[in-house]
């Protein structure tokens, strides 16, 4: 039973370790995204300046937002939609309709 417990264990150590390299690829910025800096004042002093927002904003970040605000619809609605309440929403249809603009303009130069 000891060499079982222990190939088990291993194999969930593997699949723990994968996992925390795919957030890390996730979650990393790329290679090339040095000039932004890592804190408040380097880089071009754009919005968003933190790494954490420009996650949030890029198509992953939305992606992985909307699975989670999925997941807690299903999980508990009641608080999903006290939260929902605290969002502003002219906000957020800006930067809906932002990424729609962006996304047709982008759509209509590849054309």
């Amino acid at each position: 039973m000891d060499d079982r417990d222990a190939s088990a264990r291993s194999l969930i150590h593997a699949r723990l370790a994968q996992s925390r390299e795919e957030l890390r690829s996730i979650l990393d910025p790329p290679p090339g995204d040095k000039g932004r800096g890592g804190m408040p004042g380097e880089g071009t002093g754009g919005f968003p300046r933190s790494r954490i927002m420009r996650t949030l904003l890029s198509g992953r970040g939305l992606g992985t937002l909307g699975a989670l605000a999925s997941g807690l619809l299903l999980a508990r609605p009641a608080l999903a939609l006290r939260l929902l309440k605290l969002v502003p929403a002219s906000a957020v249809a800006k930067i809906l309709m932002a990424k729609a603009m962006g996304a047709l303009k982008s759509k209509s130069a590849a054309e």
